[in-house]
């Protein structure tokens, strides 16, 4: 069974101008780079197969480019952005911000006031109490930890910031 041509991808000068640039820029990404020089190849006229051998890179990748940059002709945007990674949708979010929250106000919170005998909350410790008040049903320990690191709170020093040292 004959396959079809790729379909026939011509460059304005602008664009090609464009393309090279980023090509020789020293800051660009390497994958911008292969990107644009997939683009340009095919601008000259090779197929999907040559591209790939001589970018030695697989022909579904310069086959997804080239139907990439065809699918943006016409959108305002340039070489660069028409040569990005779309967005990820990823999982969807499991903790409302009123929840995480909430977290954070019990991290910055003397233990003693929930009844813990310790000196100051641990991943933990706040995992165990968050689930227990009900406000969050099933969290990792880890995820607790990486959340307060992500929010740059650090509960074992809170002592310390609420009420410095006599120095």
């Amino acid at each position: 069974m004959a396959r079809l041509a790729p379909k026939e991808l011509s460059l304005s000068d602008s664009e090609q101008n464009e393309l090279q640039e980023l090509i020789k820029g020293h800051k660009t990404a390497q994958q911008i780079v292969i990107r644009a020089k997939i683009i340009l190849l095919a601008s000259s006229g090779r197929n999907n197969g040559e591209i790939a051998r001589i970018l030695e890179i697989s022909l579904d990748m310069t086959r997804l480019w080239r139907k990439r940059w065809l699918e943006t002709e016409g959108a305002k945007l340039s070489a660069f952005q028409r040569l990005q990674d779309q967005e990820r949708t990823g999982a969807p979010v499991k903790f409302s911000m009123e929840q995480v929250i909430e977290l954070f106000a019990l991290a910055c919170s003397p233990p003693e006031d929930y009844g813990r005998t310790i000196s100051h909350w641990t991943s933990r410790e706040l995992t165990d109490e968050i689930t227990k008040q009900g406000i969050i049903e099933s969290i990792s320990v880890r995820h607790v930890g990486r959340l307060l690191e992500e929010a740059q709170l650090k509960p074992h020093q809170s002592r310390y910031w609420l009420t410095p040292p006599p120095g």
